[in-house]
């Protein structure tokens, strides 16, 4: 299935320790979260880790954008990030 739809969430921390930490938290769970109408990459660069976001449709994207800002969310209270 082609996923034409893509979105790139940023999240900015006071370091690159902390934004390590909620990389390597949520990048596990792109294996398992992922679907047939879904993909996710992590990627950090020093301070600023980005979700990419890509989906088959707009429906699927909302629905993946809104699953990842929740795992970030998680991952930031549980190791402190914010």
């Amino acid at each position: 299935m082609s996923h034409d739809h893509e979105a790139v969430l940023e999240f900015d921390y006071p370091d690159a320790q902390r934004a390590a930490r909620v990389a390597r938290s949520v990048r596990v769970e792109a294996g398992d979260v992922d679907g047939d109408r879904t993909d996710v990459r992590v990627d950090r660069d020093g301070a600023t880790v980005a979700v990419t976001v890509t989906a088959a449709d707009l429906v699927a994207l909302r629905a993946g954008l809104n699953t990842w800002t929740a795992l970030v969310d998680v991952a930031e209270r549980c190791g402190g990030a914010t």
